[in-house]
């Protein structure tokens, strides 16, 4: 189940997982042309995909969808949580309505997810959050309230990885720098100056650390944050 998978890292995770041999259940808000891109190029791997609009501000949905998937495809063997929106303002000029938005999607929206998914999750699952490694260096004018909850998503994950340990569930976050996506293409040369290996990261080089994460090689792996954003927290 991947939460925000129709384009960028979410849809490069969700193809990634399905060549590894998952079939792939996965959410998007708005764009279901690219929505049904990711689900043709799933089903020519020969897995099967299932795409589900739903909002992640709103709870129901999120639940939901989770519902949708476990009913077509079975109990959960993976969750990532990739669903998350971007604003920027100085904290001056800062509007509540957009704060809260925020919150409800960037951190409620990623509690709802885990929570909703770890029901319906074998033993010894995985979860994986695609935080930003913002939570670490803001680095911008603009960025506090971003920053803020991606550095929420990174203390979450430490203490639901003890809450499911139990169960043998690890959960572990993702955290990119300056990604190659839509959301950079206007501002690809500036962030690559700031990048010590001179060049934006790749969804795919994400997805490959997502799939590493969820692989047998990695369940002694939990709690754990890992940048991937070529130097650029150094």
């Amino acid at each position: 189940m991947v939460f925000g998978g129709s384009r960028g890292i979410g849809a490069a995770i969700a193809e990634r997982l399905a060549r590894d041999g998952f079939d792939v259940a996965f959410t998007y808000a708005s764009r279901s042309d690219r929505a049904a891109e990711v689900v043709a190029v799933i089903e020519k791997s020969g897995r099967r995909a299932i795409a589900i609009q739903a909002d992640s501000a709103d709870p129901a949905e999120i639940r939901g969808a989770v519902a949708h998937a476990v009913n077509e495809l079975g109990i959960l063997d993976v969750a990532v949580v990739n669903a998350g929106m971007l604003r920027r303002a100085p904290i001056e000029t800062f509007g509540l309505e957009v704060f809260n938005l925020m919150l409800d999607v960037n951190v409620r929206g990623v509690f709802v997810a885990i929570q909703a998914s770890v029901e319906q999750m074998r033993d010894g699952g995985r979860v994986v959050t695609i935080g930003s490694n913002t939570a670490i260096r803001t680095g911008s004018v603009g960025s506090s309230v971003y920053a803020m909850t991606k550095a929420a998503v990174a203390a979450l994950v430490k203490g639901v990885a003890l809450d499911l340990a139990p169960r043998r569930i690890t959960v572990n976050n993702i955290q990119p720098g300056p990604t190659a996506t839509d959301m950079t293409a206007n501002m690809a040369s500036t962030l690559e100056a700031l990048v010590p290996l001179r060049r934006l990261g790749t969804p795919r080089e994400t997805a490959a650390l997502a799939s590493y994460l969820v692989s047998h090689d990695a369940g002694f792996v939990t709690g754990a944050s890992v940048t991937i954003d070529g130097g650029y927290v150094l």
